[in-house]
């Protein structure tokens, strides 16, 4: 069993901030915690102006007895370094620690993500403190993870910056040839003679706004820049605190599908992947999932930790709806079905002052446990406590893999065409969505991972071919593997240089076809296909292409590409290689998905009405499904499995009904024989 962390059950606990009150109040905490059947804490997340409050004072008293009670409540601690916002000392004597805008303008002191990750200074310090906590802290036998910084993000254009750039470039491309080469700046006179002339891209050179900018390649590779740099300051804190510590555990709480930080790297350098999960009630199924999912597959497969979610309502929404009853537990319990370890929210206790007042809370401004949130927080924590050790360490099952790329993603929008309209994000999700709906288990890998063990590889909109990736493909189908692929594939290399010879690029042979041409169609404008029988939609984009040795399996029905392929398939040594050359609706997407995964025996993890979400994990023979009910009105249909219900006690055989209750869940478990 591979264990997140030294916790013998799921960890169900969060954020707790006593130093934000009287020390008084500190005891009452632990007995609402208690009632709530908490058994972890994080602290110590932004600390960092109390306990250095000048530039050579450390103080840490107030810090020693927030460790001793936990210890004395045989709390476990999850211990934040407390650098994710530097004290105001720090900016009014070191300016230069402050971050500069994408505008250019200075920031002053002030929230949060304000410090410059290439500043010499901010790196310093927050190494020290680091490494100060862990070397006062490393007999405390109650520390199982240590949580470097909070929520990496943002990005910087100051002096610091462009000049570390031009030293990351140095390293990336070794001479200003290969350079003004992968950058093709010949084109509107842009070849540089010298590395001092490299300037940052932003909106002072290259960028008419954030989004788009008239130098694409300029542009990726200082979004692999600033992922690399903010990066760096997570692993120089990392080093710090292993020092003294090498055996606890180290993690930073990541944010999703969130598009500044190539998460796929940062997955490599961290002993296990935590995430905050905060959607809005509004918010598909589906889209909750794939987070879970992606998160999973940033730590390659390994169990991951729920660091945050709210209790009840989010502080920063548009509209800060409540969780409707029901809704957190659920919520709780799908992180767990795809892969977490850990139930924690933000945050134990509600502050009394700016942004986050009126953010959710285990505990209150009531104070007491006599509120709705309250009470199903402790329900939950009962029923973790039930759980015990079962489900710790168990893993997916997937044999479906979809691809998503963060450098990939950068090099979708921000090129120069075919529509604005088009977006990374949303493309994946159509074709996961149609997994995912059907209960087809999937994994979240990056152009870089291994494929070896899936029949089905998903690649939408897969525009930037790294070096290898087309031969690993390549050899995934020749061996027996599906691979599906989009409109907007295969265009260019790793620099945003389009590969010569006609599209797809690299995935021609594979996928037996050549786009000549592609068709962007207005928000307004629609064509349509047939596939087996039935009319779809056809938007966005519009692929004009050749077969040549792919099969057609849908024609255009509308403009001059009326009746050419827009749907095809390749048999390409054992395997098989689908292009799908637009974008369509749902209905769609999951009759293709649910065909090709029948075709390739991928089977749901369970056979569910629509609504109820079901998912599994394995530990050795031991099976674990959960069933989610996210419907309003309750569910009831028959097992294909027999198990018991870890919840209830209940047993099931084969074929025996289970009824869901609204926002219901059951963990059925079985052994193999």
């Amino acid at each position: 069993m591979q264990k997140v962390w030294g916790h013998d059950k799921i960890a169900y606990g969060g954020d707790y901030n006593p130093e934000q009150w009287p020390e008084d109040t500190w005891e009452e905490d632990m007995r609402l915690l208690a009632l709530a059947h908490v058994d972890i804490l994080t602290i110590n997340v932004f600390s960092w102006a109390a306990l250095q409050p000048s530039e050579e004072e450390y103080r840490f008293e107030k810090l020693d007895k927030i460790v001793e009670l936990a210890k004395k409540h045989h709390m476990k601690v999850c211990f934040a370094t407390s650098t994710g916002a530097h004290p105001a000392w720090m900016a009014k004597k070191y300016p230069e620690i402050l971050r500069t805008d994408f505008n250019g303008r200075k920031r002053k002191f002030g929230g949060r993500h304000n410090s410059c990750p290439n500043s010499l200074v901010y790196r310093k310090y927050s190494v020290r403190l680091a490494e100060k906590l862990a070397q006062r802290y490393q007999r405390y036998g109650n520390i199982i993870a240590w949580h470097i910084s909070n929520e990496y993000g943002g990005e910087c254009y100051c002096e610091n910056c462009e000049k570390a750039f031009r030293v990351w470039l140095k390293d990336r491309y070794q001479t200003l040839e290969e350079l003004n080469r992968a950058w093709n700046t010949s084109f509107w006179g842009h070849t540089f003679y010298d590395w001092d002339e490299i300037v940052l891209p932003n909106q002072q050179s290259e960028h008419i706004d954030e989004d788009h900018t008239m130098a694409q390649t300029i542009s990726i590779d200082y979004r692999r820049f600033n992922s690399d740099s903010i990066l760096e300051c997570f692993r120089l804190e990392y080093d710090a605190v292993k020092k003294y510590t090498p055996d606890i555990p180290v993690t930073t709480n990541l944010m999703g599908a969130y598009k500044p930080l190539d998460y796929h790297k940062w997955g490599k350098y961290m002993d296990f992947v935590s995430w905050d999960n905060y959607p809005s009630n509004e918010d598909s199924i589906s889209a909750i999932a794939f987070n879970h999912d992606l998160m999973r597959g940033v730590g390659g497969g390994k169990p991951f930790v729920l660091m945050e979610q709210t209790p009840s309502q989010q502080n920063w929404q548009p509209f800060n709806a409540l969780k409707r009853p029901g809704v957190m537990r659920l919520w709780s319990y799908q992180a767990v079905a795809h892969g977490s370890d850990a139930v924690m929210f933000f945050q134990m206790k509600r502050s009394i002052g700016s942004c986050e007042k009126y953010h959710g809370a285990v505990i209150d401004h009531a104070g007491h446990e006599h509120t709705r949130v309250f009470r199903e927080v402790a329900q939950l924590g009962a029923e973790l406590d039930k759980l015990g050790g079962e489900i710790l360490g168990s893993v997916g099952t997937a044999k479906a893999a979809l691809m998503f790329d963060w450098e990939n993603w950068w090099a979708v929008e921000y090129s120069a065409g075919p529509s604005v309209s088009l977006k990374y994000h949303d493309e994946v999700m159509k074709y996961y969505a149609a997994l995912h709906s059907q209960n087809i288990p999937v994994d979240l890998v990056g152009e870089e991972d291994d494929l070896s063990g899936y029949k089905l590889v998903v690649a939408p909109v897969f525009y930037m071919t790294k070096p290898g990736v087309d031969v690993r493909i390549r050899e995934f189908v020749k061996n027996g593997g599906t691979f599906v692929t989009t409109f907007f594939s295969g265009y260019v290399d790793e620099n945003d240089l389009v590969v010569i010879g006609g599209y797809p690029g690299k995935l021609r042979d594979i996928l037996g076809i050549w786009v000549e041409e592609t068709d962007a169609l207005p928000d307004t404008k629609k064509n349509s296909f047939v596939y087996d029988g039935k009319t779809y939609i056809a938007e966005l984009l519009c692929d004009i292409m050749h077969l040549e040795g792919a099969k057609a399996l849908a024609e255009y029905q509308e403009d001059f590409y009326a009746n050419t392929p827009v749907v095809t398939c390749n048999s390409f040594g054992k395997g098989q290689a689908y292009y799908v050359g637009t974008r369509s609706e749902e209905a769609f997407y999951t009759k293709l998905m649910g065909e090709i995964c029948m075709r390739q025996q991928i089977l749901p993890a369970a056979e569910a009405p629509s609504g109820v979400e079901a998912v599994e994990r394995v530990r050795n023979k031991e099976h674990y499904l959960f069933l989610l009910n996210h419907q309003e009105e309750p569910e009831e249909f028959a097992l294909t499995k027999a198990g018991t219900d870890l919840l209830t006690d209940t047993t099931y055989q084969k074929n025996d009904s289970i009824k869901l209750s609204p926002k219901g869940v059951a963990i059925l478990k079985w052994v193999e024989e």
